[in-house]
């Protein structure tokens, strides 16, 4: 779509969707072509694929650290309900 499209959909003005599309070009998630005077926008499928990559990543990763931290409490708790058995005893 072309900016004017694009700010014809959205809350905000023509300058900020240029902005916001400066950005998202900068950091591959779009990509775009001249149209006579316009400037044509896509998503770049690259771009979308390395964030849904990064994004699998870091929720792999504090997954894997909820579950540690879990288990770790689970431990402690179970130690200490074992050792108020034995002083009970």
């Amino acid at each position: 779509m072309a900016v004017g499209q694009l700010s014809a959909e959205l809350p905000v003005t023509r300058p900020a969707v240029s902005q916001h599309l400066k950005v998202l070009k900068q950091a591959g998630l779009v990509t775009d072509q001249a149209d006579g005077t316009r400037r044509i926008y896509r998503i770049s499928l690259a771009g979308v694929q390395a964030i849904h990559h990064y994004l699998d990543q870091m929720w792999s990763q504090a997954l894997a650290g909820f579950q540690l931290a879990a288990e770790q409490i689970a431990q402690i708790e179970q130690n200490t309900a074992s050792r108020d058995s034995q002083e009970e005893a």
